[in-house]
């Protein structure tokens, strides 16, 4: 057993403040005292930005556990709460908040004992890192040197040890083969085990699942499933059995695209039941394939720990570089890199280590060879299953590098985001962070920048010099890009001296906005206006910065075609690196264009008669008091005519499924509506539809309890109820709300309360915490409850006891907004009109939000809305048979402590059944 290290160690949570002496003794003391100890000597502390949160000290710094447990687990995970880092360290997780300082010094004397240690899996490179962590003045260097040996041989750099991948020829076009439901119940047999118990909605799902891998009849017309599949059928391993199926015998790729990254984790685990970890010659056959801006960027991470970072951010760097010597893809969002590692150095610099801006110079670049982002491109076109997301998936399609690696047999699960997911990628939105981001990919470094950013000069200097046209094109690009916004953009917008064409565009777009605010708001979130009778300062503005856009796209159209005769006429110098590099300069080309071409587009019709099939509008945004962008937004009316376009015609298969695919009111399903949202009507196509029912017992399972004496508003009334049914359930409590405002207000009400008695609370947006630790943090804690908005509606996946109780602040109607308002008017003249378009959205909200609650066979628990008024319209958002009953909060209580099991009341339609938004 490893000994405490003799430092003072302090820790600091809503229930109060303890420090603890070199050898002890631990006492209580008041923040002010604490933050005078901190500033006196380093103390020992978990997760430093959260401990300044809790003592309202931000400048706070000391020897941070999480900071030294990165360094030397590189590439592991640990919760990031005492408890989670016992456990990780194999100790004793501390009885209360007292106990802590104590398991801080047992934690760092366990973690130096095992730089110690001949067991010690990541050595290679610690002491190497160490050195420039010194020199950086890390705090635990000093603490760390006498107990890493200097190794006997140099060690290898980062960037020469990584593995390089390799060229591997085309694949093959799969096979046309038909699977009979006889193989595909097989193959579930075997997936699900000896002995699994045989579920026959899952044995139907799976064979519904097979009918989008049949050889297609007609161009243009892929096979379609809508299947509904409710909590607990097993629908990955499901539709897992038919792909894995045809991958084996067709020899082609199934794309698996989800809306979260929990499910990409989950499916990345199920699927090691079809698919081994590696083949015989060592390629994967499952890869998880993400968007550039998710991989660690080497050049971006060389350039970092060359002097592009300074102070903290060049610790993180340094720490990143030694997660990357043991990474298994590269992945920084949501990968094996810890999501708190980030946050604790508080500015950006995680972003800064990817590919945000798009600027990668493919072979250019002298670690080409070794990239992450390659890699796994390289490998998702061998694999057998691709895992990614909605947003990539329809990128893909619409502007992928190669043709023949876009994906054609596609399953979309949580397939009721795939609409908002369209809704996004093909929109057109010009603001001041795009534009001022174009500007830097296009000129590159300006005064009184950081970093590697390279401008197209740089990127293609070989090629100007040896084509006069291309060299003449990229001047004129970069001459035509400084009428984009510059750094400090805002602040002249806000002062009234803009610069240039594209900036006096958005001053007027910003003056407009708030000259025709109704919310009267001073400081708030953001505000919008339509684009409709729009003064003629705005329209002249507009065509100006058409034209200067227009100057852009024409120099960059002439590059394009120049590249173009460079690879068709190639000089003797241009290598395959080289012809590599200038493919990958033409996809970026390419791309560039289409945005400057939308964003004209966008600017032609202002003033003019308005294009029934898009939504139009100006917006600013704000956090509270603070703007932080300008700009004009297009959305089309229905995203799914584009998506069909590009997406599901060029697809052979394609399958949407959810537990939540449909809207069901009082008459059941409603599958026409799921059809037409889906994108099929707009190929003339009839999809197939599935529907297998959730084998969970809801009747005996759960209670929806609607509280009646909450007032609209009233926040201290709901802050009390908040915290008294957390107290009621001893924690597990997931709190939704629809405004971050109310949810703050909330939460700074409750919080020490609830951590007095034993209950630990978070919240989104406000403690300095990603939401995926957040959630990690949650589910490791029976006693822990979190606070949160969207994300926490359907992207959380906390089965037992962690999760016992839902609540949700209110009615979630949707925020009427401009959009909105266009597809609720659009939605009139249908049945049921423009009530049925917000009822569907709602009820498809709060049937997201119960789904948190029953996660498996064996959980249980209560879903309590406070909400004086809740339609009973609405009320077929609930599993069917599930008691919903209307309470008082008393009432409320009672059975929250009781636990589940109480009478089994139904709700009767009242006057709330007329209530509107």
């Amino acid at each position: 057993m490893s000994e405490p290290l003799p430092l003072p160690a302090l820790h600091a949570s809503h229930a109060g403040t303890w420090l603890r002496d070199p050898n002890g003794p631990t006492r209580g003391c008041s923040k002010g005292e604490a933050v005078m100890a901190a500033a006196d000597t380093p103390l020992l502390m978990m997760n430093a930005p959260l401990v300044a949160n809790r003592l309202g000290y931000p400048d706070l710094n000391g020897l941070d556990l999480l900071e030294l447990f990165a360094f030397v687990h590189p590439a592991e995970f640990c919760v990031p709460t005492p408890k989670g880092l016992a456990h990780a360290l194999g100790l004793d997780e501390p009885a209360d908040d007292a106990d802590v300082p104590l398991l801080l010094q047992k934690a760092a004397g366990a973690l130096v004992a095992t730089c110690e240690s001949e067991a010690w899996e990541q050595r290679e490179g610690a002491w190497s890192t160490l050195q420039s962590l010194a020199r950086l003045r890390w705090p635990w260097a000093g603490v760390l040197a006498p107990h890493i040996r200097r190794p006997e041989k140099a060690e290898k750099w980062l960037f020469t040890k990584l593995p390089e991948w390799e060229e591997t020829p085309e694949r093959a076009q799969p096979q046309q083969v038909l699977i009979e439901e006889a193989e595909i119940e097989g193959q579930l047999a075997r997936l699900t085990g000896e002995g699994a118990e045989r579920r026959e909605g899952q044995r139907l799902f799976s064979r519904d699942a097979g009918s989008i891998f049949a050889p297609r009849d007609r161009q243009k017309r892929p096979h379609v499933l809508l299947a509904q599949a409710g909590t607990g059928i097993g629908k990955t391993l499901g539709y897992l059995a038919p792909a894995s199926l045809w991958a084996k015998l067709s020899g082609g790729t199934v794309w698996v695209s989800t809306y979260t990254k929990n499910l990409q984790r989950q499916l990345r685990r199920e699927s090691a039941r079809a698919w081994p970890a590696a083949r015989p010659d060592g390629s994967p056959p499952v890869v998880v394939r993400k968007g550039r801006e998710n991989y660690l960027c080497l050049l971006n991470l060389e350039d970092a720990l060359q002097g592009g970072f300074a102070g903290r951010p060049a610790i993180l760097a340094h720490l990143v570089a030694r997660w990357a010597a043991y990474s298994q893809d590269g992945d920084m969002i949501g990968g094996d890199l810890p999501g708190w590692l980030g946050t604790l150095f508080r500015k950006r610099g995680i972003a800064a280590l990817t590919d945000q801006r798009g600027e990668c110079v493919y072979a250019g670049c002298p670690h080409y060879r070794k990239c992450f982002i390659e890699r796994s491109a390289r490998a998702a076109a061998q694999a057998d299953l691709v895992i990614a997301n909605h947003a990539l998936v329809m990128v893909n399609a619409a502007r992928g590098r190669d043709q023949g690696g876009r994906p054609t047999r596609i399953v979309f699960d949580e397939g009721h985001h795939v609409f908002d997911a369209a809704d996004s990628t093909f929109s057109a939105v010009l603001t001041g962070q795009e534009a001022i981001e174009l500007r830097r990919w296009i000129v590159g470094p300006e005064k009184n920048s950081r970093g590697r950013r390279r401008g197209l000069a740089a990127r293609l200097a070989d090629v100007a010099s040896y084509d006069d046209a291309g060299g003449e094109a990229v001047e004129a690009a970069v001459e035509a890009a400084h009428a984009l916004p510059s750094e400090g953009w805002l602040a002249r917008l806000a002062e009234g001296a803009p610069l240039g064409p594209v900036e006096e565009l958005l001053a007027q777009v910003r003056a407009t906005t708030f000259a025709r605010d109704e919310s009267g708001l001073e400081a708030g979130y953001g505000i919008e206006t339509e684009c409709a009778q729009l003064p003629g300062e705005l329209v002249e503005a507009a065509g100006t910065a058409a034209q200067a856009l227009a100057a852009i796209r024409s120099p960059l159209l002439k590059l394009a075609g120049r590249l173009e005769a460079v690879l068709e006429d190639a000089p003797d110098w241009l290598d395959g690196q080289g012809r590599a590099r200038i493919e990958g300069a033409r996809h970026s080309l390419a791309w560039r264009i289409d945005l400057i071409a939308a964003w004209e587009a966008l600017l032609g019709r202002l003033g003019g008669p308005a294009d029934p099939e898009f939504v139009d509008w100006l917006q600013v945004d704000r956090n509270d008091a603070r703007e932080f962008d300008v700009g004009l937004y297009r959305h089309w009316l229905d995203p799914m005519k584009p998506f069909a376009k590009v997406v599901m015609e060029s697809a052979h298969g394609l399958m949407m499924t959810s537990a939540t695919l449909t809207d069901r009111d009082e008459s059941g399903p409603d599958w026409a509506h799921a059809i037409a949202k889906s994108g099929a009507p707009h190929l003339e196509l009839n999809p197939k539809t599935a529907q297998a029912d959730s084998p969970f017992d809801y009747a005996n399972r759960a209670e929806v309890l609607i509280v009646t004496d909450i007032r609209k508003g009233d926040i201290p009334a709901m802050a009390g109820a908040y915290a008294r049914l957390i107290e009621a359930s001893g924690g597990g409590v997931l709190g939704l709300f629809t405004a971050i405002r109310r949810m703050r207000a909330v939460y700074g009400r409750i919080a020490d309360r609830l951590a007095r008695a034993g209950l630990p609370l978070y919240a989104q947006h406000v403690d300095p915490i990603d939401t995926g630790t957040l959630t990690d943090i949650f589910r490791d804690d029976p006693r822990a409850s979190l606070l949160g908005t969207d994300a926490l509606r359907d992207g959380v996946d906390v089965p037992g006891e962690s999760l016992r109780c839902v609540v949700m602040e209110s009615v979630p109607w949707p925020r009427p907004t401009i959009l909105h308002r266009a597809r609720r008017a659009a939605a009139a003249d249908q049945e049921g009109g423009a009530q049925r378009y917000d009822d569907r959205i709602i009820r498809a909200r709060l049937a997201q939000a119960f789904g948190r609650l029953i996660r498996s066979r064996d959980d249980a628990g209560h879903f309590v809305v406070l909400s004086s008024a809740f339609p009973s319209r609405l009320l077929s958002a609930f599993p069917e048979g599930t008691p919903v009953i209307r309470v008082t909060l008393e009432e409320a209580l009672q059975r929250v402590a009781k636990g589940v099991g109480g009478t089994q009341e139904r709700v009767e339609p009242d006057a709330a059944e007329s209530q509107s938004s």
